[in-house]
């Protein structure tokens, strides 16, 4: 069973009906420019097949509570008040709503189950895809127009402040802007983007 059948057969079981979106966020790799991201340089990844996919649906309130099928556990916070606390998935979720509401997005809670590929710790940026994804999840159900550049800086924001990883900007510009058949040239200077086709079964 593919990621997305699994999230959303997951969804129904536990809420009794469909998922109203489904999102997802793709891992990456990068075929040349290594530690040229965060010197201003030039990087060159494009998004692969191995995702994260979040199943969901809008709540009425500001609960936020999303269900784990890798960690087989449910993690829930309330968008009106939270702190950081332990390392865990749940930071990459909290900090990525904090920055959206630092940035003076209202957002609005929701209910979903999770599920990635992206192996944790194998260089093919699992963090970003898990941040990106959950972007999107606010996105879609706080109206939220989706800018490519502003949702990876935002994204890199919770890598850089709330998680506290000092990363550039790669990893969360291509999980955002990645296109099937194409990598994606970036200047890491002024952000600009040029894709670029990669040869068929690559």
């Amino acid at each position: 069973m593919n990621l997305q059948a699994s999230v959303t057969q997951a969804f129904q079981e536990k809420f009794g009906e469909a998922p109203s979106h489904i999102v997802r966020a793709p891992g990456r790799v990068n075929l040349i420019g290594e530690h040229t991201d965060y010197n201003d340089g030039f990087v060159l990844p494009m998004a692969i097949n191995r995702a994260v996919w979040i199943a969901l649906r809008p709540r009425n309130d500001s609960i936020v509570s999303i269900g784990s099928l890798d960690f087989d556990e449910t993690f829930a916070f309330d968008l009106d008040k939270f702190s950081k606390g332990d390392e865990s998935p749940l930071e990459y979720i909290k900090g990525v709503a904090w920055a959206l509401q630092d940035k003076g997005y209202i957002l609005q809670g929701w209910d979903g189950i999770m599920q990635g590929n992206v192996p944790i710790g194998s260089g093919l940026s699992s963090s970003a895809a898990l941040e990106l994804a959950i972007a999107r999840a606010f996105a879609v159900v706080s109206d939220i127009e989706w800018n490519v550049t502003e949702m990876a800086l935002l994204a890199q924001k919770t890598e850089n402040q709330w998680m506290g990883v000092h990363s550039g900007i790669m990893d969360q510009l291509i999980s955002a802007a990645g296109d099937e058949g194409r990598a994606v040239l970036i200047d890491c200077r002024s952000l600009d983007m040029e894709l670029l086709p990669v040869p068929q079964n690559v």
